[in-house]
């Protein structure tokens, strides 16, 4: 099966406090992994190094078999994310705003936009703004954009954080299904029941 994340005694220190402490993970291709923790135990920072967002003090990470750093480019465009909350513009549709987006990475396939916002169940929201959208949606419109250039690994940070309990359960199906379409999925949280119900 092989494995898409590899990472080997990741450490992380900001001044005199470590956020990351030898760190060693192996993501197998089409899992659901999660990182468990309470807040502050250093799961968006393991999220923010595996991204190339911020450099390990020491340590190893390779993505899809490769050092994450001698062939970024390649890896990266194979990874879609959200980290903490996701940006949007108030003012703007779901569609403008993921439009915008695939613009700006010179996605030019026709159907990015339509295919993300139907997987994530946002296509008939045409006319709503962002600002009108409930969390749930603003959250799910968060994994469509991750999708847009149709990634083979999702990395979530937080996905249900502060949803309601059917908002819950529509993410977590909504994850399983991405899992099953074969993506891989690492997600972080802080809530055991959220890990134990959806991560395999």
């Amino acid at each position: 099966m092989g494995n898409v994340i590899e990472t080997e005694n990741l450490i992380k220190i900001y001044g005199q406090t470590p956020a990351v402490d030898r760190v060693s993970l192996h993501v197998p291709k089409g899992s659901i992994y999660g990182l468990l923790g309470r807040n502050g135990a250093g799961k968006t920072t393991i999220m923010r190094m595996l991204l190339n967002l911020i450099r390990p003090n020491s340590g190893t990470i390779l993505l899809f078999g490769d050092d994450h750093r001698s062939n970024s480019g390649a890896s990266y465009r194979r990874v879609g994310s959200i980290i903490e909350t996701p940006g949007f513009y108030e003012n703007l549709t779901g569609r403008e705003n993921l439009h915008l987006i695939a613009r700006l990475r010179g996605l030019h396939r026709g159907d990015a936009v339509g295919r993300a916002l139907e997987i994530v169940g946002l296509e008939g929201e045409t006319d709503k703004t962002f600002s009108s959208y409930s969390l749930g949606m603003k959250q799910r419109l968060g994994v469509g954009c991750a999708l847009l250039g149709r990634p083979d690994l999702l990395i979530l940070d937080e996905p249900t954080n502060g949803l309601d309990p059917a908002g819950m359960a529509e993410m977590r199906a909504l994850i399983t299904d991405l899992a099953a379409d074969g993506h891989t999925v690492l997600l972080s949280s802080h809530m055991l029941s959220e890990v134990q119900e959806i991560c395999d």
